[in-house]
């Protein structure tokens, strides 16, 4: 994804490739092609300026059902978001594929492109977000107050002792993939003393391909010995109790006595607005398994 030239917008606000966007006006139209920020996007009251997202963009529920759909995050209808005209599309390194983020710039005036890596990254999210869209009534004042509570969080994370865990986190099944330990989860599970392995990274995903960062493995790898806690994610694979048992007799059989258990795949995985209601659940799990 290549930023493109923005000359003469305002300096002060700019996304995850280095792009200046300037205030926009309470018209703009939004969409959203990324279930974290649309999420975000509500709790910052920004919802009556949202002209689409994804059919994975799922919460706040109630308030989604009336925002028209365009696919999904990696198979975007270009046509029927042409249609509905935004002014504004968030998109994100990870969820949306280069090709869609090329066709957007040819009719959408403004392409954010967001890319969390770290849940401190979080930060400068909702400072872009209250900044670009902050002539909306109270959005700023929204973001302000997200940062302060996540910083709140973060402080916490940081000051408590936890007991250390070698986890493996499964995103994939057949095949069986798991997470880089430079990416948003891994980085997550280790603000709670939760190392991921394999101990490999992946890149910062601008130039990387997602099979480096979210890398398929062996249940013969050597490094599965090292793993005391599997954690199976209920995204974006849907792993359930048979898949738990499906683990357990895969690990027996390689003389291993981790421990497995289902995990909220939107505490790791989702960023912006609900990292602040994860981060302690997170937290709250990792105090009781000790």
């Amino acid at each position: 994804m290549t930023a493109p030239q923005n000359p003469g917008q305002d300096p002060a606000f700019t996304d995850a490739l280095g792009q200046s966007f300037a205030p926009a006006g309470q018209d703009a139209r939004i969409a959203s092609l990324v279930p974290s920020l649309t999420e975000t996007l509500f709790d910052l009251g920004l919802g009556p300026q949202i002209v689409a997202r994804t059919g994975f963009c799922v919460h706040p529920a109630d308030a989604v059902r009336d925002v028209p759909k365009v696919g999904g995050t990696k198979d975007v209808n270009l046509a029927r978001l042409r249609r509905l005209a935004p002014t504004h599309v968030l998109v994100n390194v990870d969820e949306n594929t280069r090709d869609t983020v090329q066709a957007l710039r040819e009719f959408v005036p403004q392409v954010l492109v967001t890319h969390p890596q770290d849940p401190h990254d979080n930060l400068a999210l909702f400072d872009l977000l209250g900044g670009v869209f902050g002539a909306a009534p109270g959005v700023r004042a929204r973001a302000r107050a997200q940062g302060d509570a996540l910083r709140a969080v973060l402080q916490t994370c940081q000051t408590q002792s936890w007991t250390p865990r070698r986890v493996l986190y499964l995103i994939w099944r057949e095949p069986w993939m798991t997470v880089a330990r430079d990416t948003y989860i891994s980085r997550t599970l280790s603000s709670v003393g939760w190392q991921t392995l394999p101990q490999t990274t992946g890149g910062d995903g601008l130039q990387a391909p997602g099979a480096l960062r979210y890398p398929a493995f062996s249940w013969d790898a050597p490094w599965i010995r090292d793993v005391d806690l599997v954690l199976l994610s209920t995204e974006p694979y849907r792993f359930g109790p048979s898949h738990a048992g499906e683990v357990r007799r895969l690990l027996d059989a390689r003389g291993s006595h981790a421990e497995v258990r289902l995990i909220d795949g939107e505490w790791c995985a989702w960023y912006g607005s609900r990292a602040v209601r994860s981060l302690p659940r997170l937290a709250a799990l990792a105090r009781t398994l000790g």
